[in-house]
């Protein structure tokens, strides 16, 4: 019977083995710089085309190569990092599998040159899908440079799957910034189709991130530093006024490996607790130093999870050096049980003569008083009765005057309930409010107005998202957004992922209205903005825009022409608790009802609300 089991080609194991460890461009980044870092390198550059596409190119000054090595660190599970599988108990370098190079070689044209610091000659080495194109001396500097060509170019459907510039180069920043921030004392260098995104020298770790964030990060950073005998934690947190809508901006670094661990994240979190509003999440940056026997990287082929061996103690320990940071630099709020601050007297002075107050009553005062006689009495304790004093004996007239109005209005108003309609339109309740009823705002967020079967609720600020998001989408649409030009151009700064994001998508933007362009540096000019935002400031609006965004494609992946309408609107709604006139109220609910979908917000949430006549009467039973 013929066997049907056969051995792969080694191409196409390497081929499956790169879908794992090589997702996106980002990845090669990751793991080209991670080697160079385990090869002592002081000083790193990466160069990237068309957001990784074209070329990914790393140099460094690390030890380098011999010939020899520089052939052989392509095949699998080749490594100078492991000799034994009891040193995956104790790891101190970035990688180990032997599988990164192998993978990037699969499905790239790979270049290197290396050479060690003692040989004249280097070596130059051509790779194709796995297979040695040629090998030759060359002339290169100390240390390796690889570049990285064209990648997925044999894999035409994995290459299909890739996102938009602007969002690969997004990741590219990301896996560039994971590395940068831990290793402070190594200088890195990004470029991106011949422009600096990043020029970091050698630094302490507040000024790395500080360079890496911007300068306005410098007062937001709160510095962290316990030391136990399990876990040493250092770094820097933010403080709360400062937490934003998404997760982007927190860093847990073990042994100056980056890691995702959501139960870490939870102690950051409760160490927060009752400081921060809900859905907003604290900027962080912790370094972990912890015995490399105690932990196991080899659970994943990104390795961004770790065990840990004891984690319930650590997290103990980051909980409390957390708040205790928060504390100590008078971020949380505290109690002083020293001195009660009311009962802090200055000294007497003896020399001073102490008058006692006197009280002045008028012994002549009734409040039951109804009589002329008693106007002076009135007048001398209106003062006392703040005002109250002044009210006026009951009178009969003044009474059927207002009653006379008050027919009189409700006149008027029954004879346009006649001539009033309501509009039947999609969603759960098919109910207009009545267009001549009374209409008012109860503590600045609900708008309350009256409708045939009972009262309606409108929230003004989720019904304000609803009317602008379809009126955002139809300009994305149609391409005929308004702009609202401003008086100066404004040029704002941006974190380098946040502006290759924004500028990814910039004749979106101007779709909706916005007049900016990219000034580079990772700078955006503005010279308007959409009309229907023109109430809020460029920087603001602009910087809010990237956090919903940011936060829709958390879950999207890639923004699309909703997530970017979405977002435009969430961060431009009126807020809760802005005072509203009659006439905004009365054309913010004609704007709503006209929208397709009037009941809910652009989130899901309900926008309107009834209270039925026969609740109301419940109440009252």
């Amino acid at each position: 019977m013929a066997s049907i089991i056969e051995m792969l080609p080694d191409s196409v194991a390497n081929q499956i083995a790169a879908g794992e460890v090589i997702q996106r461009p980002a990845s090669v980044v990751k793991e080209l710089i991670e080697n160079a870092i385990d090869a002592g390198a002081s000083e790193i550059t990466l160069v990237v085309k068309d957001a990784g596409r074209s070329l990914v190119q790393m140099l460094d000054n690390g030890r380098g190569m011999s010939s020899l090595d520089a052939r052989v660190c392509f095949e699998r599970h080749a490594t100078s990092k492991i000799k034994s599988a009891d040193q995956l108990f104790s790891l101190e370098t970035k990688g180990f599998r032997g599988e990164a190079l192998a993978s990037i070689a699969a499905i790239a044209q790979v270049e290197l040159k290396t050479k060690m610091a003692d040989e004249e000659l280097g070596t130059k080495l051509n790779i194709e899908a796995s297979v040695v194109k040629s090998e030759e001396p060359c002339q290169t500097a100390d240390g390796s440079s690889f570049s990285v060509k064209n990648l997925f170019y044999n894999v035409p459907a994995r290459r299909n799957f890739l996102k938009s510039d602007g969002v690969e180069l997004k990741h590219i920043i990301e896996e560039f910034q994971r590395v940068a921030i831990p290793h402070f004392s190594i200088a890195f260098k990004l470029y991106h189709n011949g422009n600096e995104l990043f020029n970091l020298p050698s630094q302490g770790a507040r000024q790395r991130l500080v360079a890496i964030f911007g300068a306005k990060y410098d007062e937001r950073l709160v510095p962290v530093d316990e030391d136990t005998d399990i876990v040493k934690i250092e770094g820097f947190i933010g403080k709360p006024k400062f937490a934003k809508r998404t997760r982007g901006e927190q860093y847990f670094f073990v042994n100056d490996r980056f890691i995702k661990n959501s139960y870490l994240n939870h102690a950051v979190t409760k160490a927060y607790e009752d400081l921060l509003p809900d859905g907003s999440f604290p900027y962080y940056s912790l370094f972990l130093t912890i015995d490399p026997s105690l932990i196991d990287v080899n659970i994943h082929p990104t390795k961004t999870e770790i065990k840990f061996q004891d984690e319930r103690s650590i997290y103990a320990i980051l909980r409390s050096s957390v708040r205790q940071a928060l504390g100590k630099f008078n971020v949380a709020p505290s109690l002083d049980f020293d001195q009660e601050s009311s009962l802090n007297i200055g000294e007497i002075d003896q020399s001073k003569r102490f008058v006692v107050p006197s009280i002045k009553v008028n012994p002549d005062y009734n409040p039951f008083e109804t009589s002329s006689s008693s106007s002076s009495s009135r007048s001398s304790n209106e003062a006392l009765l703040g005002g109250f004093g002044k009210q006026k004996k009951t009178d009969p007239d003044h009474w059927k005057a207002l009653y006379d109005v008050t027919v009189e209005l409700n006149s008027i108003k029954s004879s346009a309930h006649s001539a009033s309609f309501e509009s039947v339109s999609q969603g759960k309740m098919g109910l207009a409010p009545e267009t001549d009823q009374p209409i008012f705002q109860l503590h600045r967020k609900y708008i309350v107005t009256q409708i045939r079967s009972g009262l309606m609720l409108i929230d003004q600020h989720k019904a304000h998202q609803r009317i602008l998001f379809e009126q955002f989408t139809e300009n994305l649409t149609h391409q005929d957004g308004a702009t609202q030009q401003s008086l100066f151009p404004e040029t704002i700064q941006l974190s380098p992922s946040d502006h290759a994001l924004v500028v990814g998508m910039i004749n979106e933007l101007h779709s909706l209205g916005f007049d900016l362009d990219d000034f580079g540096s990772s700078c955006i000019v503005v010279r308007g903005v959409p009309v229907e935002a023109q109430e809020h400031s460029a920087e603001a609006l602009l910087e809010n825009f990237v956090e919903q965004l940011k936060h829709s494609s958390d879950q999207t992946g890639i923004p699309g022409k909703e997530d970017i309408a979405k977002a435009l609107a969430l961060s431009s709604a009126v807020p809760q608790g802005k005072l509203l006139t009659e006439k905004e109220m009365r054309a913010l609910i004609d704007q709503l009802f006209a929208c397709q979908v009037p009941y809910y917000s652009p989130k899901g949430q309900t926008t309107v609300s009834t209270l039925k006549l026969e609740e109301i009467a419940q109440k009252f039973i």
